[in-house]
């Protein structure tokens, strides 16, 4: 309700891919700090050097306010990870509101899915190393491999258990 109350210019259809190039934090921002988040200097384009423009001028509006955003939880979102931006939102929302948010997400997902049902090792490489993320973080061959070997350790971890 209050993502929909702010009256943003483009409505949130896909919460990963919408917020993916910053441009309607900015925008939610904007709303907030109107004097501070010029709408101008943001692009609404969907490619990796507009996302990361537009995330580059977030992040300096966020130290020089204290918005306690860390670079991690911004690639995931540029990179469109899982649910990054639920998190992202959630501390939007926190620290524009002073409100807490209480979260309904169900704790242990894995007791319920029966095995046969569970992700594949493809599946979780996939969804946590993307293509745009080859191209800016991770182009070490090794950096790499590192990654896809914690991946995969992380994986079996879950199917033991």
């Amino acid at each position: 309700k209050w993502l929909q109350s702010l009256d943003l210019s483009y409505s949130v259809k896909n919460v990963r891919r919408d917020f993916a190039n910053g441009f309607l934090v900015a925008e939610i921002f904007s709303r907030y700090f109107p004097h501070e988040i010029q709408m101008h200097s943001f692009d609404n384009g969907l490619g990796l050097p507009r996302k990361l423009g537009n995330w580059s001028l977030l992040e300096k509006f966020f130290q020089k306010k204290r918005v306690p955003i860390s670079r991690i939880l911004i690639d995931n979102v540029i990179h469109c990870k899982g649910e990054a931006a639920i998190p992202l939102l959630e501390t939007i929302y926190t620290c524009l509101t002073s409100k807490k948010v209480y979260s309904v997400r169900p704790t242990n997902d894995d007791e319920l899915i029966p095995p046969f049902a569970r992700n594949t090792a493809s599946f979780v490489i996939k969804e946590n190393i993307r293509d745009s993320e080859l191209a800016t973080n991770l182009q070490d061959d090794d950096t790499t491999k590192h990654r896809t070997a914690a991946l995969l350790q992380e994986h079996e971890n879950t199917l033991r258990n």
